[in-house]
């Protein structure tokens, strides 16, 4: 992954220096903390915060917390030099037979059932890149394409799908 580029994404291409000369690359990034962040000198709370929060989407065991409706939105309200346009891919992985398993079990079951299950669609969503949005009883709302871009977001959103679909429990 290119650090810069992540940075340049998240709208905080300021500080790429920072972190290149504290040898910030994809395998650190995962591990950093608040402190971490203000020891590279990212005094502004909004920047951290912003900054922990995509981070969160790369380490594959985390439950991340998904962000407001308002957080997708632009929060920087200076003028870009050049606008950039997305294409967004959004994912919906949905239980297949929840309805009679829900009848079957016990909720406390199958509460776990669903935690389990949807543990288990996140892990493929983040191989993929992919950002897991919102958990929805017995679903998931991936978004691919945010907080930053690749090519061929389609088909890392196809791919993850593919093994969602292929979970068993």
């Amino acid at each position: 992954m290119d650090i810069g580029g992540w940075l340049r994404g998240l709208g905080l291409g300021q500080y790429e220096a920072a972190f290149r000369e504290n040898a910030i690359d994809n395998t650190v990034l995962p591990s950093l903390t608040v402190e971490d962040l203000k020891d590279l000198g990212i005094s502004i709370v909004g920047h951290r915060r912003k900054l922990l929060d995509a981070i969160a989407v790369l380490r594959p065991d985390a439950n991340v917390k998904a962000p407001s409706p308002d957080a997708l939105a632009e929060t920087d309200p200076t003028p870009k030099e050049s606008a950039e346009r997305r294409q967004l891919t959004v994912l919906f992985c949905d239980m297949v037979g929840f309805t009679e398993l829900a009848n079957r079990v016990d909720p406390e079951v199958l509460q776990g059932i669903i935690r389990s299950y949807e543990d288990a669609c996140a892990v493929c969503i983040t191989r993929y890149e992919g950002y897991v949005f919102q958990r929805l009883g017995d679903g998931i709302v991936a978004f691919f394409g945010y907080p930053f871009a690749h090519e061929g977001e389609a088909e890392r959103a196809v791919h993850a799908g593919q093994r969602t679909a292929a979970i068993r429990l």
